[in-house]
């Protein structure tokens, strides 16, 4: 039996195969989960069925996070299926390219700073606002992150700033939802080839340093973020909240490049 027998959870975020929320969903699946997905629109929908199709859901529901209206009727919507769920997890980012290379202050604008914030880190708590009501007891809320939101990642720019937003979110949503025993918290994945990563100039070589310098040697995949997200979202892990959890082979902690 898996260990998520009996649990609904909700995952924003699938793209592709190659999606970190595609992992997360493959391993929830195979942990016996029940799952619902919400996409972008009703044309990504389609995209999504199909992908998703093995994973045996009948519900997949389309949402524009940068509209309350959108938000509410997602949930209505999801309610018709599900009274109640257990997790959701929050795959949803966006930075517009311009923003994303070259030099941080003279490419950074207003309008790239808040569409970043919006759509990477107030979404989080949009969808968690309209559904907190909806959450049974002892549910688990994950968002994905990365360590531009701590350090300096060249070319990841005004994202790293909406990651570290993105992860105080997480802190001030797991105090505020602690009384009910509902966990929040996110994993900050090593680099890893997807649709949205090769918006960043020069992903391969920060991915060849990453990999060089970290401790443990095997590539991270979207498994490896899949199966610590089955464990966040079961109450194999009701002691954690708040925190960020690195899976990078140990690479957020290394100090010396090892050709040394």
């Amino acid at each position: 039996m898996g260990f998520l027998k009996g649990k609904k959870i909700l995952i924003s975020g699938i793209s592709s195969m190659r999606s970190l929320s595609f992992g997360i969903a493959k391993s929830l699946y195979s942990q016996k989960a029940e799952l619902g997905f919400v996409c972008q629109n009703e044309k990504m929908s389609k995209k999504i069925k199909k992908l998703t199709e093995s994973m045996k859901s009948s519900i997949v529901l389309s949402c524009d996070v940068t509209s309350d209206e959108n938000i509410k009727k997602l949930f209505i919507d999801l309610s018709q299926v599900w009274k109640k769920f257990d997790g959701l997890v929050h795959a949803i980012a966006y930075c517009p390219k311009k923003n994303f290379n070259g030099d941080f202050i003279e490419n950074a604008t207003r309008e790239g700073f808040n569409i970043s914030h919006e759509i990477s880190s107030y979404s989080f708590l949009g969808l968690i606002k309209e559904c907190r009501k909806m959450l049974n007891n002892f549910s688990s809320l994950l968002t994905l992150s990365y360590l531009g939101a701590q350090r300096v990642i060249p070319n990841y720019n005004i994202m790293g700033l909406a990651k570290a937003s993105l992860e105080a979110n997480v802190r001030y949503m797991a105090y505020s939802l602690g009384k009910e025993n509902i966990r929040v918290n996110a994993i900050s994945s090593g680099p890893i080839k997807t649709v949205s990563s090769y918006q960043i100039k020069n992903f391969k070589k920060i991915q060849n340093y990453s990999n060089s310098s970290s401790f443990l040697k095997n590539s991270i995949t979207i498994d490896h973020i899949g199966n610590v997200a089955s464990f966040l979202l079961s109450n194999l892990s009701l002691g954690i909240t708040g925190s960020v959890i690195y899976v990078d082979n140990g690479f957020n902690i290394s100090a010396i490049n090892n050709a040394l």
